[in-house]
């Protein structure tokens, strides 16, 4: 279900979508699961064992979009483990409702911004994001549109009173639970993050007839300060800031010509950490070192935040029973911290929220060898079990 053949591309609101939803819808129904799409694209299935609206939900979900040329499990498969965890529910005659979310986009690809059905969920979506264009210039209210969804009624998707506690389960997409031979562990917290972009300005000019001394080359600078970034992070986080980093991951040059000193160069930068004081000590840091080479190479740089979201901690009560049925699975505990956002951070401020890593093997994610094992599969499989069982206990 993809964008592109032979590679995993499903972006938000883009044709693969419709199979993924007409996959989810089926498997949803097929558990007696009242199931709707939102304004936003979120598909959302409804089981109720006593069929009585009103009753307070768990609500379990992930997201099903991907970046471009991704693995097979980021995001999805905590859509697909919460339908399996239904199934659970229904074997233990489990009281109370659970809705599944399949939210329409948490990897802020297509529009340039992330969580968007998390958001809509979560009653923090920006209208002002509706004017957003995509790489083709299509406006995000028009993409809505054309798939079917009124962008007027997406204030409608956010939850009310209704939930209890939202639970994501997701790949960890980092090498720590596979060095410790963990199949599971419990997040404590997701790092805060900032996205910032910095456009370096010299002087395009013929690269045969310009001196080096009399050149304004904004790559140069922009690939001195790129150095500069992993040379002070790397330094930081093996000493005084562990758990810092910094990545610079996308870059454009005008004019891109081999024989044209490059005039204009804009750069992204991500940088994360579970402190926020110390990420945007950070952040601080890095755009004063970037006025610097700039100004030494007579050259200009300015720079816009394009995100900035807070760490945030998950909720107490909920991580501990989730940590009690990692537990009760006869299953190793381990708590740790996230350095990928999720829609967990999103709805945490909405609903009381906890999440479920799975090992990554080779700690790769975002790449086509993404993968689980399936005992760890099972392994969360049984955690659900325990879960419920816990949770069913105490509302009885």
């Amino acid at each position: 279900m993809t964008e592109e053949p032979g590679r995993t591309t499903r972006r938000f609101l883009t044709p693969p979508v419709h199979q993924v939803h007409q996959h989810l819808r089926a498997r949803m129904e097929s558990l007696d699961m009242t199931v709707h799409v939102d304004a936003v694209g979120n598909l959302r299935g409804l089981w109720e064992p006593n069929k009585i609206a009103s009753t307070k939900r768990l609500i379990l979900g992930s997201h099903i979009d991907t970046v471009p040329d991704a693995g097979a499990f980021d995001g999805v498969l905590g859509v697909v483990l919460a339908l399996d965890w239904v199934q659970i529910a229904k074997d233990l005659s489990f009281p109370q409702a659970i809705e599944v979310i399949a939210f329409s986009e948490e990897e802020g690809v297509r529009f340039g911004v992330p969580f968007i059905g998390s958001r809509a969920i979560a009653g923090s979506f920006d209208d002002k994001i509706l004017q957003y264009e995509d790489a083709d210039g299509v406006r995000m209210v028009d993409a809505l549109r054309a798939f079917g969804y009124d962008p007027a009624q997406i204030g409608e998707a956010a939850l009310r009173e209704e939930a209890f506690a939202f639970i994501e389960i997701h790949i960890e997409q980092g090498p720590v639970l596979e060095a410790e031979d963990l199949p599971v562990a419990v997040v404590e917290g997701i790092v805060g993050q900032s996205r910032l972009g910095f456009r370096f300005s010299g002087q395009a000019n013929h690269a045969g007839t310009t001196p080096m001394h009399l050149r304004r080359d904004a790559l140069a600078a922009a690939a001195e300060w790129i150095g500069a970034v992993e040379s002070l992070v790397r330094n930081a986080s093996t000493g005084e800031e562990p758990g810092l980093v910094a990545t610079v991951g996308k870059i454009a040059i005008q004019p891109n010509a081999g024989n044209v000193i490059p005039g204009v160069v804009d750069v992204s930068l991500d940088l994360r950490h579970m402190n926020n004081r110390t990420r945007g000590w950070w952040c601080h840091r890095l755009v004063k070192e970037a006025e610097i080479i700039a100004s030494r190479r007579k050259i200009t740089v300015e720079y816009i935040v394009k995100m900035n979201e807070p760490a945030v901690m998950m909720d107490q009560y909920v991580s501990l029973r989730l940590v009690q049925a990692v537990e009760d699975a006869g299953l190793s505990i381990k708590k740790m911290s996230s350095g990928a956002g999720h829609d967990a951070m999103v709805m945490s401020a909405r609903v009381p929220t906890a999440m479920l890593f799975l090992r990554s093997p080779g700690g790769l994610s975002h790449h086509p060898d993404e993968a689980v094992r399936e005992e760890d599969v099972e392994a969360a499989l049984k955690v659900g079990e325990k879960f419920l069982q816990r949770l069913a206990a105490e509302v009885r």
